[in-house]
Formats: C-alpha cells, structure tokens, sequence
C-alpha cells in the first residue's frame, strides 16, 4: 500500500539533536504521533537515558522531548509499505530532513534501526554530508536487544544535548 507521512517532525523549543525512524508504524499512524505502539520501547529508553518517568499521554512525551532537546521524524516521507514491516518499505520518497538540520542548527543525527540508517545514508546523507549515528532499533521486532541495552546504547545521545 502506498502511504504519505502522516504527521509532522516533532521540533520542539530548542532542538540539539534529531532522532529518525524509517516509516510510522500502523500503530502510530492511529494515534498520530511517533512510537505509539505500546510495544515499542523508545519512550521507556529516553526516559532511562534521562532518568525521568515514562511519558504516556502524547502532551507528555512532548514535554519529554522538548525538555531533553531531541527533535523526532522520520526518513521516509512517501513509500509501498505492508503493515508495519520496514523489510517491505520500497518505492522510497526522502523526507527533506537536510533543511530541518540546518534550519534548527542540529548537532547531531541518529537512526532509530537499521533501516532507518539505510534509508538516510542513501537518500538523505549525499545531500546533507552529515552521517546518522545508528543506534538499535527500539521496535519489539528487536527483541533480543533488551531494555537495559537500549538505554546504554542510546545514552551516547546525552554528549550532544
């Protein structure tokens, strides 16, 4: 099925570092914001990597963000996608995230997956010559990384806020 993005980037006040994802998950996508399966553990890493509760309401997880300088998005603006599934994505049209590390001053760019970093250094990084850290997919898909692993790998976020 071919989908656009449904929402916007996150920005917030003062934005020091930008997280992507690959596509809104179907989840997401219904509740109209980014990481709303309650499966999906990015809202309980940030959270450890910042040592704050677990944001549940989405005017909590903005405030969340907001407060710890992380902007959010995603690569993909437009592709054929089966469900949820980032192994299906194809027929891929780039968000224009270049202008949102230059116009917010970004220091920093991480991928939330391996897709995600992929997708950005082949469509995103010839353009913008800035390489995307890629962290650890935080999706339940990825299991067999643990909750306590993806807060230590993400902690490498905290050096650029």
């Amino acid at each position: 099925m071919f989908i656009v993005h449904p929402f916007e980037p996150f920005i917030g006040s003062e934005p020091k570092i930008l997280i992507l994802g690959s596509f809104p998950s179907v989840k997401s996508r219904e509740t109209g914001f980014y990481y709303g399966n309650p499966r999906n553990r990015f809202w309980q890493v940030i959270a450890g990597v910042f040592d704050l509760p677990v944001p549940v309401k989405i005017e909590e997880k903005k405030a969340m963000l907001d407060r710890c300088g992380i902007a959010l998005w995603d690569t993909v603006f437009s592709c054929e996608i089966s469900g949820s599934s980032d192994s299906s994505i194809k027929n891929v049209v780039p968000n224009d995230i270049c202008s949102v590390i230059e116009k917010y001053g970004i220091k920093a760019v991480f991928a939330n997956g391996k897709t995600s970093g992929a997708l950005y250094a082949k469509y995103v990084e010839p353009k913008c010559g800035i390489k995307a850290r890629v962290l650890p997919s935080t999706s339940p898909a990825n299991a067999a990384v643990t909750i306590e692993m993806l807060i230590k790998a993400y902690s490498v976020i905290r050096e650029f806020i």
